[in-house]
């Protein structure tokens, strides 16, 4: 019987919680988390930075001017500074630079204010929290709802890391062996836009923890990984999207985690096209597909699903049938700002 590498690779299709549920709480707050899980998240997604004492904490950059308080902090205004990350300047404070129990003076802020107006009644409300605290509350969070919360950590910058001797991958391998849940009961899917990291993961780890997933994330087919930057390797993310480069992955990742629109692109009008060989590319290399990032308001969805209102404006039927598109696609779960969404978008689907 011939094999549909179209169908998804799963019994059912995860909702990963895009650092919580961002579009309803500041993003990688133990706020967001809970909210996501309580939506009907499955997974939940911490982005990891360093400390300059070597923690691990949550925060979707190093440079943190725009998810915290800390440009308002006195104290801390000698600390601003100007760097060269992935070979890019950005101006503003850094993780790095911040013992663990300074970050934890400052408090979380919305990210996109413009596109997500509610969230600001929450600003200065919630602390930045570390890696062990996001596995403590899905930990918690398993125990009361009865089903198991996978965790999906994503290594920012690595490479950038490993520059300023604070290299992420032993730290968060220490981490996750630091807690019961994390080796013996729920996924982690590891994962990283970069290529070398991943490798030197999958040499750390080996087979020794089987519910340890390595997740290769993917940009425009056009751009690259850091890494082959820095090497002077000239592949592309589309290089590693065709069948060939799929069968590379697939000998260090068990997945991989592209940008939607290189399963499904659209046109100048919003419209949807014909799904890529993307997603049969991945199956056929027994890897799983999780897109990212599907998000309810109108600036973020393609003009046929946008409702009236303004770019701020909420449309989660929009959403639900965004996502839908990318289920028949086969995907094997996705990242959304709105799990409650999703999770709607995945109960309600028929293949």
């Amino acid at each position: 019987m011939e094999v549909d590498f179209t169908a998804p690779l799963v019994d059912k299709v995860f909702v990963v919680g895009h650092r919580g549920a961002s579009a309803l709480r500041p993003e990688h707050t133990l706020a967001a988390y809970r909210k996501a899980v309580e939506d009907g998240a499955d997974i939940i997604e911490p982005d990891l930075v360093a400390t300059k004492d070597g923690f691990l904490v949550a925060r979707h950059e190093n440079e943190i001017s725009g998810t915290t308080n800390v440009g308002q902090v006195a104290k801390f205004a000698d600390r601003k500074t100007t760097k060269i990350i992935d070979g890019q300047p950005f101006t503003g404070w850094f993780t790095e630079d911040f013992t663990l129990a300074e970050l934890k003076e400052l408090r979380a802020r919305e990210r996109i204010p413009m596109q997500r107006p509610g969230n600001t009644q929450y600003n200065d409300q919630f602390e930045i929290p570390t890696l062990a605290e996001v596995i403590a509350l899905a930990k918690e969070l398993s125990d009361s709802t009865g089903r198991t919360i996978h965790i999906y950590p994503e290594t920012k910058h690595p490479t950038y890391f490993q520059s300023v001797g604070l290299p992420l991958e032993d730290r968060l391998i220490a981490d996750l062996k630091a807690n019961d849940f994390t080796t013996r009961q729920a996924t982690v899917y590891i994962q990283s836009f970069e290529v070398a990291n991943l490798k030197a993961l999958r040499e750390k780890i080996g087979n020794t923890q089987p519910n340890w997933k390595l997740v290769q994330l993917m940009d425009a087919r056009a751009r690259q990984p850091y890494d082959f930057v820095k090497a002077g390797d000239t592949r592309t993310y589309g290089d590693l999207m065709t069948e060939a480069g799929m069968k590379e992955v697939a000998t260090y990742a068990n997945g991989v985690g592209p940008y939607k629109l290189n399963i499904i692109d659209v046109d100048s009008e919003g419209r949807f096209q014909a799904p890529t060989d993307l997603v049969r590319n991945a199956h056929m290399a027994k890897l799983l597909v999780f897109p990212y990032t599907f998000r309810p308001e109108n600036a973020f969805l393609p003009a046929p699903l946008k409702t009236a209102g303004t770019e701020s404006t909420r449309h989660p039927s929009g959403s639900v049938t965004e996502i839908q598109e990318y289920l028949k696609a086969g995907i094997d779960g996705f990242f959304t700002d709105d799990p409650a969404v999703g999770r709607q978008a995945v109960d309600t689907f028929k293949r």
